[in-house]
């Protein structure tokens, strides 16, 4: 038997060696991987031993695909340190490992005993006990069992707060609030944030700590007012979100992520990077400018975003920079649709299509209404009515989000007054009536009321229809949602002309063309050229009725260029996808999709790990 300082001085030289191969450029993972083998073959002692499976599984879950390999040597490295005094950082991470390589492999049964036995276990280490808490929260959230997750999170909140831990105190409860926003359990949100907030304000810690915390309040608020359709009054909490990511992302004044978590060993942890929060604070910023009618301005932050998340990507394969990446394309998207811009929108969907397919089953599954419902909208604007029903009510079978379902159905209401199909519509009326629709979105109840007066428009009914528009255009008005503004003016105008009232009609048409052009909706210009030429012609004004002419003629000639385009474009197919599976209509393997490389699982609530190391 060899005495402890050879022993010592053998695993110190295979350790070092390992991670000198781990670190070369570029790193030579086989080599490191049989340094580390060697150990056993000195029959080491069970510390040593359960520490090498503990890297041998950590390097083959980073580097390889070996799942297998990885997964035997961390369930070792778990049942040897079980047995060790005074081992619990070993023990815990092997266990913190091996759940997350189980939820890898859609085996959350065997993650979640895994996960509860280890918190039981670790409730004097509160570095541990708060990341594992943390860990198994968010495996309830990506089940979508909010309830359990809360329930995690509000244990971890009152167990940091016992141990002195304020800053990751905050850390739960926030997380909290993220998911009763999602589960859209306002009455349970408000007087939280209410509680929290004074908190944050009057925070006695470091700077740094405050500014994270600030951060991550002020995207729930932003996004609680994004959800309710609040665009005119989430403007100063998003005014305040851009300005704290600007401190946060001064390297002179802030300095990094892992000083932020330095102190208190409970308080070791950062909702995301400071790289991360920066794409986050663009994404909500393309949703505000993309509910309010500024498609330029949605465009311009969606190209900084993702050119952000081009950089990013190089070193980081998170899935959370995948979800970033959808939801600004999904943005993106309705925006290119707006402008007309109907073959970029498909090549665009096509992207989005690609990003779900790549990644986790969870991840299309997560995204597919919202695909089926961007094709409905594609199919709209292309003219294909009944590609767009089916799309639109594919979108409505498999989503459970009462935003989305609400949307799906008023455009679905669109398509079947378009194709005059009156019962059909009747049908929907239900669901889509303003006084008693489902949803908590200020901007969607006014849409409701522009497509009750877009029914009575059809049937003649004008004065009702200028009921149900002027009732759009108040709740328009008070949220600064300009592309309903402008839609509700111009049919408005449709109607004055219609009832030969050209004053009117002009009062009603020329603001909607003004609008329309500020934002730009090209088919709104179409529509209110389209008017402005009939109302010329009315008022005997040749010239400007000639220049309305050309207008219109320009934009309709615009978008039948376009149509013809998208048409002959290979996803274009995709209107067609209804049933069959998604990756029959994709060609897999192009360079958006490998670029991203392989999601991994989200990231939203578990605190961001710090390096891995072998030393």
């Amino acid at each position: 038997m060899a005495s402890t300082s050879s022993q010592d001085a053998w695993y110190l030289a295979l350790l070092g060696l390992a991670e000198h191969f781990r670190v070369s450029t570029p790193p030579n993972i086989r080599m490191c991987v049989q340094c580390l083998q060697t150990v056993f073959t000195f029959k080491p002692p069970p510390r040593v031993e359960a520490r090498t499976h503990l890297q041998l599984g950590n390097i083959l879950v980073l580097y390889t695909k070996n799942v297998d390999l990885a997964r035997s040597h961390l369930e070792q490295a778990w049942s040897l340190s079980q047995n060790i005094a005074a081992f619990d950082d070993i023990k815990y991470e092997s266990a913190s490992l091996l759940a997350e390589l189980y939820e890898q492999q859609n085996q959350t049964n065997l993650a979640k005993p895994l996960l509860r036995k280890t918190i039981e276990m670790s409730q004097q280490n509160v570095f541990w006990h708060c990341r594992l808490l943390f860990q198994l929260a968010q495996i309830h959230s990506n089940e979508r069992d909010y309830l359990s997750a809360c329930g995690l999170l509000g244990v971890g909140a009152d167990y940091a707060h016992i141990s002195g831990a304020q800053y990751s105190r905050l850390l739960f409860t926030l997380s909290k609030c993220m998911l009763l926003l999602i589960d859209k359990k306002f009455n349970e949100l408000h007087p939280l944030l209410a509680q929290v907030g004074p908190i944050i304000d009057n925070w006695q810690g470091s700077l740094q700590q405050k500014e994270y915390l600030k951060i991550f309040f002020l995207v729930l608020q932003v996004c609680q007012c994004l959800m309710s359709g609040q665009v005119k009054s989430v403007k100063p909490y998003l005014k305040q979100l851009q300005q704290s990511i600007q401190t946060i992302t001064q390297p002179n004044l802030m300095p990094s992520d892992e000083d932020v978590s330095a102190g208190n060993s409970g308080d070791m942890f950062v909702w995301m990077s400071k790289e991360h929060l920066c794409v986050l604070v663009y994404v909500v910023t393309v949703m505000h400018s993309m509910q309010a009618g500024y498609m330029d301005k949605a465009q311009k932050y969606t190209e900084k975003a993702f050119l952000q998340i081009e950089k990013l990507k190089l070193s980081d394969n998170r899935s959370i920079l995948t979800s970033f990446h959808i939801l600004l394309l999904e943005h993106l998207i309705l925006c290119r649709l707006v402008m007309g811009q109907k073959g970029q929108a498909i090549r665009e969907v096509a992207t989005a299509a690609q990003l779900c397919a790549a990644g986790p089953p969870r991840l299309l599954a997560a995204h597919s209404a919202q695909l089926h419902t961007l094709l409905g909208l594609y199919a709209m604007s292309m003219n294909s009515m009944e590609a767009a029903e089916a799309q639109l009510n594919v979108a409505l079978r498999s989503t459970t989000d009462r935003e989305l379902w609400t949307f799906a159905n008023l455009n679905l209401a669109i398509v079947y007054l378009r194709m005059k199909r009156e019962g059909d519509f009747n049908k929907l009326i239900e669901n889509i009536n303003p006084e008693t629709l489902p949803s908590h979105s200020h901007s969607l109840r006014a849409a409701a009321f522009y497509v009750q007066g877009l029914q009575c428009f059809f049937q003649a009914r004008y004065n009702e229809a200028k009921r149900y528009l002027r009732e759009t255009l108040k709740m328009a008005n008070a949220e600064d949602l300009n592309r309903l503004t402008s839609c509700s003016l111009v049919l408005l105008g449709h109607i004055f002309l219609s009832l030969g009232n050209s004053r009117e009609a002009m009062n009603m048409v020329t603001p909607a063309m003004q609008l329309a052009s500020k934002i730009p909706d090209v088919h709104i210009q179409l529509w209110a050229s389209a008017i402005l030429k009939d109302l010329y012609r009315m008022c005997g004004d040749g010239s400007r009725e000639a220049e309305a002419y050309q207008t219109h003629a320009n934009f309709s000639q615009l978008l039948m260029k376009d149509n013809y385009a998208s048409h002959q474009s290979p996803e274009h197919a995709l209107i067609t996808w209804i049933e069959q599976p998604l990756t029959s209509f994709l060609q897999l393997g192009t360079s958006n999709v490998n670029n991203l490389g392989a999601p991994s699982t989200s990231n939203m609530i578990m605190p961001t790990p710090g390096s891995s190391s072998l030393m």
